[in-house]
């Protein structure tokens, strides 16, 4: 907090409460008196001046953006939500320097979702640091009329505002022309023809948002002349909300009871005078709707000229006909999402190859420097690994939102919903949600991510809890041992038979996914009306700089916000593994010690015996604890203390099962060395001499990986997206008995 917030903040304490010719309540006296103190201080006050980019979705706001501050650009999260907060600095003449805001894309001042929500919020708050100076509205020229209500709503708040016109290239090939200078004079305020995507009319933007900050002029009349705006009860709201516009106020007026910066003095004399006025909300937000309408119809008439109906169609339109097809759209998008995978994987398996290796080479050298014991064990094993498990993931999201980016930028991502949008409405979705669970067929994390772009919170809290389930890259190791530990390497005309059982594992997820989904629909009741609307953008070629850019922040956020969790949690893990009761760890110690110094070894190499000693100590660490005290609760589902540990410590990361396995089974023989994992645990025997990993034992594992929340980043992830830490202990619990129960039915059938 600065200096000048804090000034605003006790501003009222040395101030006299007293009444001039109004009999102001106390809490509205207040205000007033504080708006007197600290608005002639604004200009002042503020640090640099502040654009806000405002417009409907698909209308090249986010194209601006980018060309305005390139690679100067941030992103975080607005205050109390999720909403990504993106800004960025610019330079627009030599003497004005300006931080621009990129405002969620909305469709008018009455909000219907979280991303709307944000926007007016801060457009309404006169308090906001992040208040702009100047708004900058993009319309898009191709339709014209629907842009132009929201332009309206703006230039009725009485902050200075300049018109980016885009898309002019799709309204003339849809035979739309356009009067850019009447358009101005008829509007009132500066309308400038952009290309954001080639860099056209940038230069002239800047120069007409210039000449809008330096001008002096007073402000422009309402474009509607709504009855409300003269009301007694309104100018009062105006007055206590420190809005400069009567129709700020009235959308204050009308979702009050959402703004968050609003106090409680405030909320309450609002709704008092509400109630006072007998306010119908939805009659004159519609009388607005018509009123608004009546004038843009009239400065289309006289700006816009169109040619007949039966034009051309669009190069998206003709497109559309085959990739929205029933049949052959959904063959199209089943390539289009088989290469998107075989890309990731492709593509992520080389940087990760150097990641890792770059990280083992880093542990072996610190090895090589670091003396024995428990600072070089926590360092390496602990600290270095933690490092190295967060940095091998981020090729990975980097590479899925990039592909994801391209996607969204051809056009393509909107279609990929309206295919798959009957499927997941069955289920209690829509098709927004889809693409969060194809994501998290790759990564859980960034698929979490995702599901922000769902509207309906119950839509998307439900997204995300049963996100975990789509069977994730991580589990593709821990399947792969298992697979060829119990399962014969048999073909099936062309299909072998391995190869069947891992792909019924990933659609088993998808359609466990679904089928909790459903079970969620019908539990979680909302008042939230359940629809979706998505306009389908036209094709265009990605932006490849825009795609970096992506790329990049998603990796930061990722290594900021996720790996911090990650570090703790596996430096916990590591001490969990490494210590023990001190008298069951001292008598592991002493009875290696006594084998080495009496040559009593059993033939074991000096190598073997280590490995031999560090499995035992793992077995009375604690985390070996953990894995007998666990036992009997596993043993009818076919796991033994070992297959417990790995339990416990997949948690970290579900890959991590292989190397527990690798760890644990490495107890040597004069053979150790020539055989592989698999061998040695297939040739693993209980005390009863059977073989632990029989086909029930395996299947059952198989299941309790595909459907358990292994996974302590996803739980993080997921606390962060939702704010609340009841959601992660729900997935988490609901998981673990759906795993428990799988894998128990699993492993009944097949004993």
């Amino acid at each position: 907090m600065d200096i000048f917030s804090i000034l605003w903040k006790y501003s009222h304490i040395s101030l006299p409460v007293f009444t001039i010719g109004k009999n102001y309540s106390q809490p509205t006296r207040i205000l007033i008196y504080r708006r007197w103190l600290y608005v002639p201080l604004r200009p002042l006050m503020r640090r640099q001046f502040t654009i806000a980019l405002v417009g409907n979705p698909n209308s090249g706001k986010s194209s601006l953006f980018n060309a305005l501050t390139g690679l100067n650009q941030r992103v975080g999260n607005f205050p109390g939500v999720t909403v990504d907060k993106k800004t960025g600095h610019t330079t627009i003449s030599e003497k004005l320097k300006a931080n621009v805001l990129d405002l969620p894309g909305t469709y008018s001042l009455y909000p219907k979702s979280a991303d709307e929500q944000v926007s007016c919020e801060v457009l309404l708050n006169r308090n906001a640091s992040d208040l702009p100076d100047l708004i900058v509205v993009i319309v898009d020229a191709a339709n014209l009329k629907r842009n132009l209500l929201f332009c309206s709503q703006i230039m009725d708040l009485k902050i200075p505002v300049v018109i980016g016109l885009t898309m002019m290239d799709i309204a003339r090939e849809k035979g739309i022309t356009i009067d850019t200078t009447e358009l101005q004079r008829l509007m009132g305020v500066p309308v400038i023809p952009i290309n954001p995507r080639a860099g056209k009319g940038i230069n002239q933007l800047k120069k007409a948002i210039d000449e809008v900050a330096a001008s002096s002029a007073q402000p422009r009349q309402y474009f509607t002349e709504l009855p409300v705006l003269g009301t007694a009860w309104l100018q009062e709201i105006q007055e206590i909300t420190e809005q400069i516009s009567a129709y700020a106020a009235f959308h204050i007026a009308c979702i009050y009871t959402s703004l968050q910066h609003l106090n409680a003095a405030q909320r309450i004399r609002i709704g008092a005078l509400l109630g006072e006025a007998a306010f119908h909300r939805s009659k004159l937000q519609a009388e607005e709707i018509i009123l608004r309408y009546k004038r843009i119809d009239t400065i289309l008439q006289q700006c816009v000229v169109t040619e007949s109906p039966m034009k051309k169609a669009l190069f998206s339109e003709k497109v559309d006909r085959t990739l929205l097809h029933p049949l052959w759209g959904n063959l199209i998008l089943l390539v289009v999402l088989f290469l998107l995978f075989q890309s990731i994987f492709w593509l992520a398996q080389y940087p990760m190859n150097w990641i890792e290796t770059l990280f083992a080479w880093l542990g072996e050298q610190l090895g090589g420097l670091l003396p024995g014991g428990y600072v070089s064990d926590f360092l390496i094993n602990g600290l270095l690994a933690g490092l190295g498990g967060i940095a091998v993931f981020v090729p990975q999201i980097m590479i899925l939102f990039g592909l994801i980016t391209i996607l969204e930028d051809s056009g393509y991502m909107a279609r990929i919903s309206f295919l798959t949008d009957r499927i997941m409405r069955s289920a209690g979705l829509n098709g927004r949600s889809v693409m969060p669970l194809i994501s998290g067929m790759a990564c859980a994390v960034p698929a979490v991510m995702a599901a922000r772009t769902i509207q309906n919170r119950k839509e998307r809290i439900i997204t995300i809890l049963v996100t975990p389930l789509m069977s994730c890259s991580a589990r593709l190791p821990v399947y792969t041992m298992l697979i060829g530990l119990v399962i014969p390497d048999k073909n099936f005309w062309i299909f072998n038979l391995q190869g069947l059982v891992l792909m019924g594992l990933y659609l088993m997820g998808f359609v466990m996914a679904l089928l909790v989904a459903k079970v969620m629909d019908l539990v979680i009741k909302s008042r939230e009306r359940n629809y979706f609307l998505m306009e389908l953008p036209v094709y265009r070629a990605p932006r490849w700089k825009n795609v970096g850019v992506t790329m990049i922040e998603k990796g930061k956020i990722f290594i900021r916000d996720v790996g911090k969790v990650i570090i703790i949690l596996s430096l916990i893990l590591w001490a969990l593994a490494a210590f023990g009761p001190p008298g069951r760890m001292k008598a592991v110690e002493d009875k290696y010690a006594a084998m080495t110094a009496t040559g009593n070894t059993g033939g074991l190499q000096a190598e073997d015996l280590q490995r031999q000693m560090a499995t035992e100590k793992l077995e009375n660490s604690f985390a070996g604890i953990m894995g007998h005290a666990i036992e009997p609760f596993i043993a009818p589902i076919g796991y033994d203390w070992k297959i417990g540990i790995a339990l416990v410590t997949s948690f970290a990361a579900r890959e991590v099962f292989v190397g527990t396995m690798a760890t644990l089974y490495s107890v040597g023989d004069a053979d150790a060395d020539t055989k592989t994992l698999t061998q040695k645990m297939r040739d693993a025997k209980r005390k009863d001499g059977s073989p632990v990993y029989t086909l029930a034992t395996g299947l059952s594992l198989l299941v309790f990986y595909a459907f358990a929340m292994q996974c302590m980043s996803t739980l993080a992830i997921v606390k962060r997206e939702t704010r609340s830490w009841a959601m992660p202990a729900i997935q988490f619990l609901y998981m673990g008995v759906l795993a428990y129960a799988g894998a128990y039915l699993m492993y009944i059938l097949f004993r």
